[in-house]
């Protein structure tokens, strides 16, 4: 393999916020959403210059421990080699803690913006190389496969690493999300999940899941039904309540909902028809966006 050369110029990547599970799903569904993260990065003489506007602007670390900077450096070594220098400027809308793929976002973004920082980056790593390796750094494949890849996506891990299938969403699902005030990290609501669970819940899952590939891309008069969970929402109750009387309250009255990704923040698959009385639906306490599925996914700027 060639050694990486790099360009002078700066390079801007957009990646979009992303909702795991949707339901059923679990860690395999991924929708990502008009919601978006940029990040904007050039080889200097030497160093590290981060800066960093938006979410997080006043908690992320500001050296090498920085996601997108991690990641990028990962990416330069799966590459061959790194560059003497680095500035990067970060500026992201996305929430951190909420469930909407926020280390997913600075995970790929990291990826794609030293790929092309390399005047040759697509010949030493192509996509399925990025993929592989945004899943090895983040742990699963759901959030980083709609972040790279746009629309609706199915994940899953072979021998040789992560896989995606990418699926159009049906243009009239408009997506909906409740945002809390209260952060959940992503290890808290794995460890409330069970060792096992009966045998009818994993079947009933299964044929959700199944169902929910027609159901959002073809049919979303199903989507109530495709959404339901037995697997993980409930048993992650105990840590975001709130979130728990929320579904069950959109679910009540005919709404798709679901807690996006590992939470706090809920997932409404409205329809264009509907998605404004949707959004009027949650209460205090609660940031609504009214988003779009954003069909692009990473993108160089």
């Amino acid at each position: 393999m060639s050694e990486p050369t790099y360009r002078a110029e700066a390079v801007r990547v957009r990646v979009p916020a992303s909702s795991a599970n949707l339901g059923p799903g679990f860690d395999c569904f991924g929708l990502a959403l008009t919601l978006h993260d940029v990040v904007e990065a050039q080889v200097v003489a030497d160093g590290l210059d981060l800066s960093v506007d938006g979410e997080g602007a006043h908690t992320v670390s500001r050296d090498g421990r920085h996601l997108v900077v991690r990641a990028m450096q990962e990416c330069f070594a799966r590459m061959g080699g790194a560059p003497s220098g680095l500035r990067v400027h970060c500026t992201n809308a996305i929430p951190h803690g909420r469930g909407l793929g926020s280390s997913s976002a600075a995970i790929v973004a990291g990826i794609v913006a030293a790929r092309a920082l390399a005047t040759n980056g697509p010949d030493l790593i192509d996509d399925e190389g990025l993929l592989r390796l945004a899943t090895e750094i983040e742990g699963h494949p759901d959030n980083v496969a709609a972040a790279l890849a746009g629309g609706f996506t199915l994940a899953w891990t072979e021998p040789e690493g992560a896989r995606l299938i990418r699926l159009e969403a049906s243009p009239m699902v408009a997506p909906v999300v409740f945002v809390p005030d209260t952060e959940l990290s992503t290890r808290k609501a794995r460890g409330l999940l069970p060792k096992t669970v009966p045998h009818s819940d994993a079947a009933a899952n299964a044929a959700r899941a199944a169902l929910m590939v027609e159901a959002l891309t073809n049919n979303p008069d199903l989507l109530l039904v495709a959404t339901e969970d037995r697997l993980h929402q409930d048993y992650r109750g105990p840590a975001m309540p709130a979130s728990l009387d929320l579904v069950k309250r959109l679910r009540a009255d005919g709404v798709p909902a679901t807690v996006s990704g590992a939470g706090p923040t809920v997932l409404a698959l409205a329809t264009q028809d509907s998605a404004d009385q949707v959004a009027g639906m949650g209460g205090e306490g609660w940031t609504v966006h009214r988003l779009a599925v954003d069909a692009a996914g990473a993108t160089l700027l």
